[in-house]
């Protein structure tokens, strides 16, 4: 049985990882710092264990990684300071990849970034495309994958604009017009899954985008009418929308900070097809968002109350 440790894999995306790393029968670990929160819904995988670990501490790590055959990286934060990002994107990054090279483990899968640059606009792309450097230059057998927004169930991009559409009769939005290409969170699992006994795949970056580029404002405008609420945007000239992303930043949870709006001045599309090594055909925002976004209409709400009866 394949022992895999996913480092990150509490969040969104690492949740589907290993959903489908424990269908195939591997043994999966998981270290966290909110086990009991999070028991409920990952415990229930036969093969999932959670683990509580100081991730930066490398004796834990060392712990945490003995006896794995692979390691997955998706640790990655998109609001903070400069030292908050290194922490995260670089220095983690660094200590994963001494921790696999004394514990004999060549297999290394990273989450990275589309665009990420160590000299890209944003402190996000900047340490991520830092930590990206050293993971290429490990020596390590590899993998990089640079994912465009990821949505799906659960996600924290489109329901969050549905979420400020039941709140805001109207919605001002900087960066209205950047760019994304968004990419199914289960298409992001899936080749994550396929790479851990690819070779061909040792020592490649692959960029992951959805069939369709977007605006901002057309993204925006698709969700809060697919979930029932469509409102009026506002796009923001520059000193605008930097004003509210600096007013935002000083609220809990940080739904927009300065950098995110500096990350959005290189568009987060691909220039190439959906990697032909994994045999995937991306699947459309269009065919997948609906049956989530629209759970949070009123008739959604109704429906999953009648079910529940």
């Amino acid at each position: 049985m394949k022992k895999l440790c996913i480092i990150g894999g509490s969040g969104f995306v690492g949740r589907h990882i290993a959903a489908r790393a424990a269908a195939l029968g591997m043994q999966v670990t998981i270290p966290t710092r909110q086990r009991e929160k999070l028991k409920a819904e990952l415990i229930l995988l036969p093969t999932v264990d959670l683990l509580d670990v100081d991730l930066h501490d490398p004796a834990a790590l060392d712990s945490l990684l003995r006896g794995q055959d692979v390691v997955i990286n998706l640790v990655g934060i998109l609001q903070g300071n400069e030292a908050a990002f290194e922490r995260a994107h670089v220095s983690l990054p660094e200590k994963i990849i001494q921790a696999c090279k004394r514990n004999g483990i060549r297999r290394l899968l990273h989450m990275s970034a589309l665009k990420a640059d160590a000299n890209g606009p944003s402190r996000y792309l900047r340490s991520k495309g830092r930590g990206e450097a050293l993971v290429k230059l490990s020596g390590l057998d590899y993998t990089i994958f640079q994912p465009s927004v990821i949505f799906g169930r659960g996600d924290s991009f489109l329901n969050l604009f549905a979420t400020l559409a039941r709140l805001a009769p109207i919605l001002p939005l900087g960066g209205a017009d950047a760019q994304f290409q968004p990419v199914w969170v289960e298409d992001v699992a899936a080749c994550f899954i396929q790479a851990i006994n690819n070779k061909a795949t040792h020592q490649q970056s692959y960029p992951l985008c959805g069939p369709q580029r977007y605006s901002l404002r057309q993204l925006v405008d698709y969700t809060a009418s697919t979930a029932g609420t469509p409102r009026p945007i506002i796009a923001l000239p520059d000193f605008l929308a930097r004003l509210q992303a600096g007013l935002l930043e000083l609220l809990p949870g940080q739904l927009m900070s300065r950098d995110n709006l500096d990350s959005m001045r290189v568009a987060s599309t691909c220039d190439c097809p959906f990697p032909e090594v994994f045999g995937i055909t991306p699947s459309a925002l269009e065919a997948i968002a609906p049956a989530y976004l629209a759970n949070n209409t009123p008739r959604g709400r109704y429906q999953r109350y009648r079910r529940r009866r």
